[in-house]
């Protein structure tokens, strides 16, 4: 059952992420379906398997867009160990909580890699990128999130209550 929860979200978050995105675009602000399987999957499967979503997705999702290989994989493996140890520590399943982490995880990642991407001289400008970019997208990602989390939660009460491992 883990293989399968890793296939879905390395394999299923970076086919979403290249299939809906057009269809999912509000303006120039597309959800980062990916890091939404990765914390998703850290909090139910914990800091090791988010770890590797993450890289693993995060890899995908750099060599997709052509840009600097591995500024992504290195967030989104962070960003899956973290929240994956926190999980571990913290009353974070409860959908109240995971929906608002997940929005400021996603601020988190934007601001990591906006860092990681000053160390190569991007041109970019912080605020700009936070106004324009990684704040619409966090704010978007828990839109998203919020409706994978009432899905799988409908989903939980179908199969009988039994949660989503």
């Amino acid at each position: 059952m883990m293989r399968s929860a890793l296939a879905l979200v390395i394999f299923g978050g970076g086919l979403a992420q290249t299939t809906f995105p057009p269809a999912l675009r509000v303006g120039d602000i597309t959800p980062d379906i990916p890091l939404i399987l990765v914390v998703l999957l850290a909090l139910r499967r914990g800091p090791e398997l988010g770890c590797l979503a993450g890289f693993v997705t995060g890899l995908l999702q750099d060599a997709a867009a052509g840009g600097f290989i591995g500024a992504q994989a290195l967030t989104k493996t962070l960003i899956g160990f973290f929240i994956g140890q926190v999980g571990g520590r913290l009353w974070v399943r409860e959908p109240l909580v995971q929906v608002p982490g997940l929005v400021l995880l996603s601020l988190a990642e934007g601001v990591a890699r906006f860092l990681l991407l000053q160390i190569f001289h991007f041109p970019g400008s912080f605020g700009d990128l936070m106004l324009y970019i990684v704040l619409p997208q966090s704010i978007y990602n828990g839109f998203i999130g919020a409706a994978v989390v009432l899905t799988l939660i409908g989903a939980e009460r179908l199969r009988g209550g039994a949660r989503w491992r």
